[in-house]
């Protein structure tokens, strides 16, 4: 397991001796507009669940889901996270190999190694976007159980179409595949690209999560989608009581609501473009950083002349925390994510930046 996925503040603010609330942390991949006043007071309300067990399986919740996309209830199983499926299915499905396409988030190669699983990453290049070559993928998922693609990816944010994941998944109907979707719902037009109402392909796995969109990566709530025959498989592997009792209520009437969650949608798509936008125009003439293209609000940018590790410990003097990439396989010692924020937060760190590439 790596240690470091983002969010130390604690570690930041001991360095620089400043209380740890001074810190803006913009390394962890979460809504800069969350979580919403609605999700925090159905919190507030239903903190007397704790004082009972959950539903074993997660019924309601998954009722819930289920409607939301059209989807039988035995099509959809709820976890503890998106993370608990990303562990639970090298075993559930007993695999024996596994091919990742990278660099990606390092939770899915560690899974694999968990249950002694031989994983193998094909992994896209920076000279194409770090876009991953389908073709690529096609040609070595042949012999593997299992092929795990993050759409759009962490922390890269390159997008793979509908069109393309759909080829691999038919051509190769012997392979499964999994599809991790976590931060799709950042997306415009995410409802034409996302495939977990796709239930059709006995081969195809969704990973959808409320952590991120929602801001609530505590309250720990993600949900696996596929065809029946697929579920089941994983349900004989799922732990009873996988999702708290808040989480299952607090999400349960989340979904009583799918306006709510529709427009919440549209209007984090609509600031993320635009904050997106303005901090790369505040950077395009910023030499020293190249930020790769891709659709997400998290930002992976290549360093010229510093290293990772020193550009966020300079970064860090101004008591913004921002993601070293290092550590991601098949990324070098120079790149970074930038997780944005408010316009005000955004701005800060991006004149930060030009001051450490100057100074260098």
């Amino acid at each position: 397991m790596i240690i470091g996925h983002g969010g130390n503040k604690q570690e930041l603010a001991d360095r620089i001796g400043c209380p740890v609330e001074e810190i803006i942390d913009m390394s962890s991949n979460l809504n800069p507009l969350g979580p919403p006043p609605e999700i925090l007071n159905l919190i507030q309300e239903n903190l007397s669940s704790l004082h009972a067990l959950p539903e074993a399986d997660a019924l309601t919740m998954r009722k819930g889901f289920a409607d939301f996309y059209g989807l039988d209830v035995g099509q959809v199983l709820a976890g503890n996270g998106t993370t608990w499926f990303i562990y639970a299915l090298p075993k559930a499905l007993n695999c024996k190999k596994v091919l990742i396409s990278g660099p990606t988030y390092s939770d899915y190669n560690d899974a694999c190694d968990m249950h002694q699983v031989e994983s193998r990453q094909v992994t896209a290049i920076e000279e194409k976007g770090f876009s991953p070559d389908v073709d690529e993928i096609s040609s070595l998922a042949h012999g593997a159980d299992l092929v795990v693609i993050c759409n759009p990816n962490n922390p890269t944010g390159a997008l793979v179409s509908r069109d393309q994941i759909e080829y691999l998944v038919k051509k190769h109907s012997e392979v499964c595949f999994l599809v991790d979707e976590s931060y799709l719902p950042f997306v415009p037009g995410a409802e034409e690209i996302s495939l977990v109402s796709e239930t059709g392909f006995p081969n195809l796995l969704v990973l959808s999560s409320m952590s991120k969109i929602f801001r609530i990566p505590g309250l720990r709530s993600g949900f696996l989608s596929g065809a029946e025959s697929l579920m089941e498989k994983v349900f004989h592997h799922y732990q009873p009581w996988s999702v708290n009792s808040l989480a299952q209520a607090v999400i349960s009437k989340v979904y009583q609501d799918p306006g709510f969650i529709r427009s919440f949608y549209d209007a984090t798509r609509v600031f993320v473009l635009e904050e997106t936008r303005v901090f790369k125009d505040e950077l395009k003439e910023c030499h020293g950083l190249h930020m790769v293209p891709g659709v997400t609000y998290f930002i992976l940018a290549g360093l010229d002349g510093i290293t990772a590790k020193d550009f966020c410990k300079d970064v860090g003097q101004d008591k913004i925390l921002i993601r070293d990439c290092s550590n991601f396989k098949g990324l070098g010692p120079n790149f970074v994510r930038f997780s944005l924020k408010t316009r005000k937060e955004n701005l800060t760190l991006a004149r930060t930046i030009k001051g450490v590439l100057n100074h260098g």
